[in-house]
């Protein structure tokens, strides 16, 4: 039988597997060495979690704590770099294992900051700093606009799969069928997002020829 505790931790292990495997394969894509790639992975896995143990007091931080993120993450820079063709057979490689990452990570980040006696308001908005950290210093350093200050549907999505956490959690239900059906949801709306073009509005005023 397969514990919540256990649950949540096989989550967030693959959670980082898989933003660890965006990074590489980004990094890849930009040309960048065995090094850069392995750090651009490393970031993209763990920096949200970095911040959310920081915001919540749990420090030192578990990326730092337990080596089998760093394990993860290395795994994956190494496979990407060695084996990129077979890596980049899937679909949009970089979005789709983005996409898993945002909802594992909006999950664990979720439920963590609910473990630690936070409200849910509070849980939910750790959540997304836990599910777009990683995203955004990875397009960071790599020079490009981090995709969740876009218009595409991305801190949207890992919104609603934390407010799964939350409302679960307010209505006292079992955690593990709450937190695959916050990923699902999370990961069903940013793939809708990207196959079907939904966008939140964005500025247009100076692609206008406003001043």
């Amino acid at each position: 039988m397969l514990y919540v505790p256990d649950l949540l931790q096989a989550i967030d292990m693959l959670g980082t597997f898989v933003f660890a495997l965006s990074g590489a394969v980004a990094g890849v894509r930009r040309g960048l060495d065995l090094f850069g790639v392995l750090v651009v992975g490393f970031v993209a896995a763990v920096f949200g979690g970095i911040t959310r143990d920081i915001l919540i007091g749990a420090v030192p931080p578990d990326a730092f704590l337990h080596p089998h993120y760093m394990i993860l993450a290395a795994g994956a820079g190494l496979l990407t770099f060695r084996w990129y063709p077979l890596v980049a057979r899937f679909t949009y490689p970089v979005r789709l294992f983005d996409a898993v990452g945002l909802a594992l990570f909006a999950v664990t980040g979720t439920e963590k900051a609910l473990h630690h006696g936070l409200d849910g308001l509070s849980s939910a908005f750790l959540g997304i700093v836990t599910a777009i950290g990683g995203g955004v210093v990875r397009d960071i350093l790599l020079a490009e606009v981090p995709v969740v200050l876009r218009s595409d549907i991305y801190a949207v999505a890992a919104l609603a799969g934390a407010l799964v956490v939350v409302a679960g959690d307010q209505l006292a239900l079992p955690e593990a069928p709450v937190a695959l059906l916050g990923a699902a949801l999370c990961f069903t709306l940013r793939m809708l997002a990207l196959y079907r073009g939904w966008q939140l509005p964005s500025s247009r005023w100076y692609a206008k020829g406003g001043p």
